[in-house]
């Protein structure tokens, strides 16, 4: 097996390489086998042969607990570390067991700091905004900290009770309205944290000759949080990239997330690349994706830029309405592997992937889901349009 390095800060990716995926649950089973089938076609007619993925399955969610008694066994930690980039289908929420979510476990364990969404329009996609032209972002979304790291304690709990006690007598805290009803929970924002993901949209920017970075907060109600983000992005900005800000080749600038969601209906054009903490980029990615078309077709990923481990993933959830009947949208997970292919350097497979799936969409060809919105649509399933994608590359 060849495996991703990471050497002297760069990936190093041999023309043979394997690649770990998780399969997912529900319709994980449908969009997982969908994406490798079209993934392989583009690398294969993209370099004629010479570079080729070799894919192994690892386990996590439902099929993991099934075959091991374990919902996300050490050794897919592992094969991550030692592979590095790899892919995944959507994942279950298991009841019970410690764990809140296993996507959630797996940035956490692996330090994937950044959750990246990039978010464009595909002609011939029906959209509920007049111009979805004008919306062409990537979004890097705090992915330890804030809310999503989990600590908080239920109303009435012992440890509601001990946390109010403590910010009451020591911390003189006197605006809890009502504390023994109260649940509680503690927003971590560090410094380092909120460095880390800046520097690699600035960075991102830089590469892709993008115009701007964004950054969304709440910092004029939460100051020392999320005002905490935004000032220690612009510091950073002025410390480390100051020859880029004073050419113009970098420009940073700043917007209340509230009025940032406003504006990316009013003004779409005037952001490219957003930098902002978990909630607000949970709230930012779904609306932009429902602004060119929904779900379906929204890739996303989780990364670790000083590692350089990388997990792409469907962004939708495991669908088990529909599991099974072969109607499942997997582009998702097949813009997904696009992404992949694009942070492996195999840009030209990935090329062909996105220009064969805009042509089908201008011609009506898609999964249900989209199909149904279209002029002259012809929906196909799950297995049937990969088969077209694959065969339109």
């Amino acid at each position: 097996m060849s495996s991703i390095k990471m050497i002297d800060g760069r990936l190093q990716v041999p023309d043979q390489v394997t690649i770990p995926y998780i399969e997912g649950d529900g319709v994980g089973a449908e969009v997982t086998p969908a994406c490798q089938q079209v993934v392989d076609a583009a690398v294969s007619k993209a370099y004629q042969g010479r570079r080729r993925i070799d894919w192994i399955e690892v386990y996590a969610g439902g099929k993991a607990h099934q075959l091991t008694g374990e919902w996300l066994p050490q050794t897919t930690i592992y094969a991550f570390r030692e592979h590095v980039v790899g892919i995944k289908g959507p994942l279950m929420t298991p009841v019970g067991g410690g764990i809140r979510s296993l996507n959630v476990a797996l940035r956490q364990t692996l330090d994937l700091y950044v959750c990246q969404r990039p978010v464009r329009w595909f002609r011939g996609i029906e959209s509920p905004v007049k111009h979805p032209e004008r919306v062409d972002m990537c979004i890097f979304r705090e992915n330890t900290e804030d809310i999503y790291a989990g600590i908080e304690w239920d109303a009435g709990s012992a440890e509601a009770k001990k946390f109010y006690k403590f910010i009451h007598e020591e911390m003189g805290v006197t605006k809890v309205r009502f504390p023994e009803t109260s649940s509680f929970g503690v927003k971590p924002v560090s410094k380092e944290g909120s460095e880390r993901l800046i520097r690699s949209a600035i960075e991102y920017a830089l590469s892709h000759h993008l115009p701007s970075v964004t950054l969304v907060h709440k910092g004029n109600i939460m100051k020392y949080t999320e005002g905490g983000f935004k000032r220690w992005g612009y510091e950073l900005a002025e410390r480390e990239y100051g020859e880029a800000l004073h050419s113009g080749r970098l420009v940073i600038k700043d917007c209340i997330c509230d009025a940032f969601l406003q504006n990316t209906l009013l003004k779409p054009e005037e952001y490219s690349v957003i930098a902002t903490m978990n909630l607000n980029g949970d709230y930012i990615s779904d609306q932009l994706a429902a602004m060119v078309g929904g779900i379906g077709i929204a890739p996303g990923a989780n990364i670790n830029y000083q590692s350089g481990i990388a997990i792409f993933e469907a962004t939708h959830g495991i669908a088990p309405d529909i599991a099974g009947q072969g109607v499942v949208n997997p582009c998702s997970l097949i813009l997904s592997a696009v992404m992949m292919l694009d942070y492996m350097g195999w840009q030209e497979a990935g090329l062909l992937i996105t220009q064969a799936m805009e042509r089908l969409f201008s011609q009506g060809i898609a999964t249900a889901d989209l199909a149904k919105y279209m002029p002259n649509g012809q929906p196909l399933s799950t297995k049937a349009f990969a088969d077209r994608l694959a065969a339109a590359l």
